[in-house]
This record gives C-alpha cells, structure tokens and sequence, in this order.
C-alpha cells in the first residue's frame, strides 16, 4: 500500500495494513514503537468501529493498553525481547476470559462479574509479550442459542458489520475478530470455533483463519461450548501472521509450524465435491477452480474429484453439542463464582436454566430477533453418561473420521482436502436470520480436525475463501499449502467500507 494512500475517514492506512511480523521488524529495526502503534491504532477503532462505518467489531476496549505498551517498550529498549509478538497489539474474542476486560460470550447475563483469572491461552499472550487492545464482538453464545440467528449480533456488542459492504453479514460466530483483522484495527486476533466460527467469518471478512486441531490449544477459561469440538485459534492478514500467533496460543507443538518455502512437490490435495462442497453459487466455484490450478502451479498434484466424504450436518450433532454444553457451562458459572469468592454483589448466573431464564426477564436480549429455543433444549438435554449421548458421539466420529476425513485421507493417499469455504458474506437480516447456501467447515470441525481459510479471490468485490482440512495434528501440512497458494496467488483483500453491494436500486 503506498505511503499516500487514505482510509474513508482521511487517516493514513499505513499502520492499519502492516501486520504483526512487518510490526516486529519495524520495532527490533527502531522505526517505531508499540506505544506509538497502539495510540494510531486506538485511533482508529474510535473513527471506524465507533463511528464513521460503525463496524462495532470491538465491545469493550482495554484502557491500559498505552502504559502495557509503552513498558513492553521499555523492556525492548532494556534489550529483554520476550519474542515475535513482543509489543503487537490484538484482538480477543469476547467469551475468553481476560482479567480487566471481562468475558460475556455476548449476553448481559455475564456483563457484571467478570472473570478474576486470565484464561490460559491469554497468559501465554501476555508472557509473549501481546498488548490486548479489547475485546471482540460475537454472536452471542457463539451463535448456540437459537434459530434464525443473525451472525455478529449479540445484546453486548450489537451488530457487528462487515467492513467490504456494511450490509452484509461479518459472519460468525467470530465475527468481530474477523472483521477487526480485516479492516486494519489490529494485526492478529484470537477466535473460537465449535462448527465454522473461525472458518466462516474468516471467508466473509477475507482472512486467515487457523481452526487448530481440539487439544492444541487450551480451553482453560474459556465459555464453553463442546468439549469434543471447541477450540481457539488465530485470525490474521497473512499466514505467517497467523503461524506467529498460533505458536504462542499452542500448549503443545509437535513439529516447526512454519511454512516452508518450497512449494508443494510432492503433496496429494484432494478436491471434495460431494453435494454441498461445490454447486451452490457458481462464482465461487469459478474462484476456486482458479485457486486450483495455482496449486497445481506450486507443485501440488490434485486428486480431482474426491467423494464419500458424506454428509457435513446430522442430527447427531445437536445431541453431542447440547449435552456438552449444558455441562460444560454449568461447570464453567461455578468456576467463575467460585473466582469471585461467592459473595458477589451483582446477579451472575448458577446455571444454564438461569440463563433461560434471564433472557425470558430482560428485553434487551431481543428473544423476537434471535430466539433461544437451542439454550432450552440444552437445559433439558440428557447427561454426558446417558447412552444418546455416547452413541451420537460415536456415530459422529465415525462419520466424520474413520467415514469422512481419516477413511478418504487412507484410501487417497492424501495429505489434504480443499473446497470453497463458503459463497461471499450474504446481507444481514435480523428478520429470517443467516442465508449462506453452502460451506465446507463441518467434517473438520465435528471430527475435532484443524481446518483453515484462505482468501484466494473476491466476487464484486466481497472475498471468497478456499478451505484447506486434513487429520489431527496435520497443521504444519495445511499451513505449507496454505502458504504456498497464498504466494502464488497474491490476492490481499482490502475492506470499501461501501454502504451495500450487489443490490440494484
């Protein structure tokens, strides 16, 4: 981007574009300083997520976060350089616990006692040396509370928008995270993912999404969904920004997560075309197939088609995910309480049905918009021991796994499988709720797989994002491929701010 070159607002979007590896050359070189960063970037989450576009990508902002940057500064000039992340300021996805900065998955039920301990993977961002500039908007609950459900709202944050056409949906249920990455408020920021959170605004917002393999990352502190599918994971401009931040989030790492520049020699991708991979909008397909070929291109062979990889939705799945969400909050609210002391003074939720039964008391958490009727059925859901539970959890490995991912891997000799994340980001409507026709997140997500987005190319000017998943702790392979088709193809979204697209007066 040139030197010259203005946001909508009139400001330099110089800092705004450079991402957290360019920032941590710009500082150990002596150009510039976290603290000087940090203020341009405040700066700009006040002209653009606060007014002007009004994206609200961020629901609360950290007020320390000059002093936390000017003493990493410090430490810097002390010769104490704590690694890559040093100084970077970033995002949080709002249902992570972060001492000062709460935590309420998007529900005022948890807005007035906040969490007293940092969750695990904010530790490690603070010993990195990460400056948390706030905390990111969602759909509330991350979207597990009801139907229709409009992506990026929740009754903290409100509606988050997208910053390639304000009336189209960020997606979710990261929502914020994405589209605060996307649009320059910050390098790098953290999601969660229990089936397509990261995957999914990743590609409306066109970012790297990086939905690590359930286990990589520690779930320590964070509200939780399902035990066998949540996991967090980075979301950045580039995939050597978001292999920065991964290394840090992991709590065990294998091998050198780094990509290589070598290309592809050697490596089987496979294309899934089953029924709801591909033929649901044709101009996404038409990126995609150029994306293929740039694979081709950087050495891959593609094993062309891919089938049998079956269904991507099941009923199974809702019974998995109610079970383990009602124990897994209800553990979570005793874990909080207990932080606190007991003796709270303000009202904070014992348990799941408490939070039904907020939400019914309170108006402003517009249950005529988006429903609650998922929360209800988890509140009645059966045990982790009942035997529903463990014969649909089963029947979803098996379809996903020794059926799905791990059977086509075998049988193909592949090292991966790649489809369209999704079409571009559809309108936002808080009347029917999400639209998008198709998309391609699910078997790694029920599976516990890593999968990641990659933006390969745009349709009237919204990105469209290639999916990359493969087996369990495969991620060094899907961020070589990533990286490499990332290279060959050179797309680097940049956000219009535009009132609408693709609507003719």
């Amino acid at each position: 981007m040139a030197d010259n070159e203005k946001d909508p607002h009139g400001r330099s979007a110089e800092v705004a574009r450079l991402g957290a590896a360019a920032l941590g050359r710009l500082f150990e070189a002596g150009t510039t300083t976290s603290a000087e960063v940090t203020a341009a970037l405040l700066e700009r989450l006040e002209a653009i997520d606060r007014s002007g576009p009004r994206l609200r990508c961020v629901l609360r902002v950290n007020d320390g976060a000059l002093d936390e940057a000017a003493a990493l500064d410090a430490e810097r000039r002390a010769g104490h350089v704590r690694g890559p992340l040093h100084g970077v300021p970033m995002l949080v996805k709002d249902n992570i616990d972060t001492v000062g900065l709460g935590a309420t998955a998007g529900s005022l039920s948890l807005d007035g006692v906040p969490p007293a301990r940092d969750a695990r993977l904010v530790t490690r961002l603070r010993q990195a040396g990460a400056v948390v500039l706030g905390k990111a908007n969602l759909s509330e609950w991350a979207n597990f509370r009801g139907r229709p459900s409009s992506s990026g709202w929740s009754a903290v944050g409100h509606q988050t928008r997208n910053p390639f056409a304000l009336n189209r949906s960020p997606g979710g249920s990261s929502s914020g995270s994405a589209a605060g990455v996307a649009s320059g408020l910050v390098p790098l920021a953290v999601g969660t993912e229990t089936d397509g959170s990261i995957l999914c605004p990743s590609a409306a917002c066109g970012v790297v999404g990086i939905k690590p393999t359930v286990g990589l990352v520690s779930r320590e502190g964070i509200i939780p969904i399902s035990s066998s599918q949540d996991t967090a994971g980075p979301m950045a401009r580039s995939v050597e920004d978001a292999v920065l931040l991964l290394e840090v989030l992991a709590d065990r790492v294998a091998h050198d997560l780094a990509a290589r520049g070598d290309g592809l020699r050697g490596v089987r991708i496979g294309v899934a075309r089953d029924d709801g991979y591909f033929g649901y909008h044709p101009g996404t397909d038409a990126v995609i197939e150029a994306a293929l070929r740039a694979l081709a291109e950087a050495g891959a062979e593609l094993v062309d088609p891919v089938t049998g990889m079956g269904a991507m939705l099941h009923a199974d799945e809702l019974i998995v995910l109610c079970a383990e969400f009602k124990a897994g909050l209800n553990g979570y609210l005793a874990g909080r309480l207990a932080q606190s002391g007991g003796g709270v003074s303000t009202w904070l939720p014992r348990t799941l049905e408490d939070v039904v039964a907020f939400n019914e008391a309170n108006p402003e958490e517009r249950l005529d918009l988006f429903p609650q009727d998922v929360l209800v059925r988890a509140a009645t859901s059966c045990g982790l021991d009942d035997p529903v539970y463990r014969e649909a959890q089963a029947a979803n490995h098996q379809r996903t796994r020794s059926e799905g991912i791990d059977g086509v891997c075998e049988r193909l000799r592949l090292d991966a499988l790649v489809a369209p994340t999704m079409a571009p980001a559809w309108v936002i409507d808080h009347l029917n709720g999400d639209s998008h026709a198709g998309a391609s997140w699910s078997q790694a997500a029920v599976a516990g797989y890593p999968s990641i987005n990659l933006p390969v190319g745009e349709i009237q000017g919204l990105p469209v994002g290639l999916a990359i998943w493969g087996r369990a702790w495969s991620e060094a392979t899907l961020i070589r491929i990533a990286a490499a088709a990332e290279a060959q193809i050179s797309y680097r979204p940049v956000p219009t701010y535009r009132a609408t697209v693709g609507i003719f007066a």
